[in-house]
């Protein structure tokens, strides 16, 4: 699989460091379920942190403290960094690990909420109160609404692919923007675009009309 576009190392190091919350966590490790790339950053990031970490001195925990620390790491719900390695041949799922298993299966399992203009949306429960985590299913050749971001967006491609501004997304490609960038992402033609994404603030649209029903579909 040719991917182009990568997470950025801050995105990696704090994945890798365990300082992400779960949404975001969950559309890193998909993508690293996808990237050997990224993967091989975090085995060096996890690396680095492990040979710094055999160089500290220990500090004893009070008893009542290291309770409360097994107790947080029992838990933890957040994917896990021990990722499988991508299947092959024709028995490849749509939705990798460990996303399938928030999805409730593959992509014939999802549970599509209609948003209008043939697009689609499943939102994903997560843990965290910070993240909003969807499934997007956009149809071939159409366009999204023209939008700027509140805060931070990642856009995961899993099937088909778009363009915007920035470039040309695929499989496997993962898109990072925050409040400088207004775009329009298109699907490609051919095949439905079938995104992750995961934004910590709503969309906001150029479009009065969009504005309007934004209320109502929740994005």
């Amino acid at each position: 699989m040719n991917i182009d576009h990568h997470l950025s190392d801050e995105l990696l190091l704090d994945y890798s460091s365990g300082a992400m919350v779960e949404g975001w966590s969950l559309a890193v490790s998909t993508h690293l379920a996808l990237c050997s790339d990224c993967r091989q950053s975090v085995r060096d990031m996890e690396a680095i942190g492990g040979a710094l970490m055999e160089g500290l001195s220990p500090v004893p925990l009070a008893e009542k403290s290291s309770q409360a620390v097994f107790a947080e790491l029992s838990a933890a719900i957040l994917p896990s960094n021990d990722l499988p390695l991508p299947q092959s041949g024709k028995s490849l799922s749509i939705l990798p690990e460990p996303l399938r298993q928030y999805a409730g299966g593959d992509l014939s399992d999802v549970p599509w909420q209609r948003l209008g203009l043939g697009a689609y949306q499943y939102l994903i429960p997560t843990g965290d109160d910070e993240t909003i985590v969807r499934l997007l299913r956009i149809p071939a050749g159409k366009p999204v609404p023209t939008h700027s971001h509140g805060g931070l967006e990642l856009t995961l491609v899993l099937s088909g692919a778009f363009s915007d501004v920035t470039g040309f997304y695929r499989r496997g490609d993962i898109q990072e923007v925050d409040e400088t960038l207004e775009h329009q992402p298109h699907a490609a033609v051919g095949e439905d675009c079938i995104c992750l994404a995961v934004t910590d603030s709503p969309l906001r649209f150029s479009s009065f009309a969009a504005r309007l029903v934004q209320p109502f579909i929740g994005i």
